[in-house]
């Protein structure tokens, strides 16, 4: 499948941590080429950075965390964002270590990796990547993978765009320079085949992702429209309201990720499949233009015309 250098830089893990001095720079050696290191001070600096999504995952000090004030507090970072994996690190070994492990293991977090010794550096990075497959936009692209298997090359690059983990495209044109490609050509192209506007596609992939961020009761309606780049929280309703035909709230009560992902492919996929499998959305020479009259030509033409002139929100 269709990948390139750029993408691969968007898909490395932030991870906002609470270390030691002498640790981050440990961690940041180890992490070079996986993920990048976020350090920060204080739990509230770490649930801000979750609330505006800039870190996938949060890695704190057994040494400095395991107090029990710190780790009742890193309780309700569990609770409020229980789909952000939270690991605890065992640097060094102290007569206080055993109670501060139980201690930061009573606040939530399930995960603890110990690198005295050289193997546990690799765990760690095994253990922050390992969680990124629950991204809704891996479960997506392994669902359509399966859904449009034989499909085109350049059909499953606009799939993969759309479902990027780290891509914040949010409009048509934003989405075709990404594919390279001008907009007014691939907007008629999903026209002629008889396809959803691929407008559509994209916008049900945007809410997709909100719903699986919605998962985390920490984020507020204005924390996921900020996040999903919509220009305020009444956009985002009104969004929501005119593709699915109810309020944010409404949708963030009924659809999880997998939820809004299932009624993306009821709608915008599996009716399609015959016609997605033979694809070609940027590149020319479309098969279903080929036996058609001049007349028609021109009558779809004047079709396509009137249909591209929808606004690119």
């Amino acid at each position: 499948m269709w990948s390139s250098p750029s993408n691969e830089r968007r898909l490395l893990t932030s991870v906002a941590t609470m270390l030691l001095p002498t640790e981050r720079s440990r961690v940041d050696a180890a992490g070079e080429g996986f993920y990048k290191a976020v350090h920060r001070d204080s739990i509230d600096d770490l649930i801000g950075d979750l609330r505006a999504q800039r870190v996938s995952a949060v890695l704190v000090s057994v040494t400095r965390c395991g107090a029990e004030a710190d780790a009742s507090r890193f309780g309700r970072i569990i609770r409020e964002f229980p789909r952000v994996p939270a690991v605890a690190l065992l640097t060094q070994f102290e007569i206080g270590t055993p109670r501060a492990v139980l201690t930061l293991g009573q606040s939530g977090i399930r995960s603890l990796v110990d690198v005295r010794q050289p193997s546990g550096w690799r765990e760690l990075r095994e253990v922050l990547m390992r969680d990124r497959t629950r991204d809704i936009e891996k479960i997506a692209l392994g669902q359509l993978s399966l859904d449009l298997a034989g499909a085109p090359d350049d059909c499953w690059m606009f799939f993969e765009t759309i479902f990027q983990p780290g891509l914040r495209t949010s409009t048509i044109r934003m989405l075709a320079r990404e594919l390279r490609v001008v907009p007014s050509t691939l907007m008629s192209r999903f026209f002629r085949a008889r396809l959803p506007a691929p407008k559509k596609y994209l916008a049900m992939a945007r809410l997709t992702h909100a719903a699986r961020v919605f998962e985390n009761p920490g984020l507020s309606v204005a924390n996921v429209a900020n996040h999903l780049e919509y220009s305020s929280p009444q956009s985002f309703g009104r969004h929501v309201r005119t593709l699915l035909s109810m309020t944010a709230l409404e949708f963030r009560q009924r659809y999880d990720g997998e939820g809004m992902l299932h009624r993306f492919r009821e709608e915008l996929v599996l009716p399609f499949v015959g016609i997605l499998r033979t694809f070609n959305p940027l590149t020319e020479g479309l098969r279903w233009l080929s036996g058609s009259s001049n007349g028609a030509r021109s009558a779809g033409s004047r079709d396509s015309r009137n249909h591209l002139r929808c606004r690119d929100e």
